[in-house]
């Protein structure tokens, strides 16, 4: 679904799809205890003759 998902919107073609999902941290404010959220990650690897996304360009990593 999520290989289905980029290729629509961004218009790529994508290789693979790995994710990764992160259980959200405990936090505490004096006596309260709160949890933030659980969150997935997806990490996704483009073919080498598809075009970049353009949303990423410019930026410096």
């Amino acid at each position: 679904m999520i290989k289905r998902a980029v290729e629509e919107v961004f218009g790529v073609k994508v290789e693979d799809v790995k994710t990764q999902n992160y259980e959200g941290k405990t936090k505490r404010v004096g006596m309260n205890v709160g949890k933030r959220p659980n969150f997935k990650k997806a990490i996704v690897k483009l073919t080498a003759d598809s075009k970049a996304i353009e949303f990423f360009e410019g930026f410096n990593a």
